[in-house]
């Protein structure tokens, strides 16, 4: 496969385990967040949820910059419900599998309140479990537990990456 999706909630390590991968060779990394237009950033910043409208020309791009890669990519974008994870692919227009990175609530509150300068403040935390869809059976992808060490996660995306 060629054209992966780090998926989860804010806080989960998708920008950190990406760039770790693109460090070790062989796949190049996008971060989703770079894509959003100012007018997300600033309600996220102002601690406001997106809505699907919101949403929508983003996961947009994001399934474009796929597309548009030459070579080995991986994303991070939350594709928090099934219907974004449709779009993403549509917009790529060939398979795509979802990489979703995932602990509990409480793991992921403590991982986002100790993350200083980024625009997704820990109040909208709540807001993305709501509407958090697991991956499901027909939907190419892995959960990931991040609830260990870093190494080992990134090891593990690694792991299907190279066996998908």
């Amino acid at each position: 496969m060629r054209c992966y999706v780090l998926m989860g909630v804010s806080g989960c390590g998708k920008t950190s385990v990406g760039k770790a991968l693109a460090a070790e060779g062989g796949i190049h990394f996008i971060d989703g967040d770079d894509l959003h237009p100012e007018a997300n950033i600033a309600k996220m910043s102002r601690g406001e949820p997106l809505d699907d409208k919101d949403r929508e020309p983003w996961l947009v791009q994001v399934g474009q910059a796929l597309a548009q890669h030459k070579g080995q990519v991986i994303i991070g974008c939350s594709a928090l419900k099934r219907r974004y994870r449709d779009l993403i692919r549509a917009n790529v227009g060939e398979p795509v599998a979802f990489l979703h990175l995932a602990a509990s609530k409480a793991v992921l509150a403590k991982r986002v309140a100790h993350r200083p300068g980024h625009f997704m403040p820990a109040a909208l935390l709540d807001s993305q479990f709501e509407a958090l869809e697991e991956l499901q059976a027909d939907e190419d992808g892995a959960y990931i537990d991040i609830d260990r060490t870093f190494n080992a996660v990134v090891q593990q995306a690694r792991r299907h990456i190279t066996q998908g």
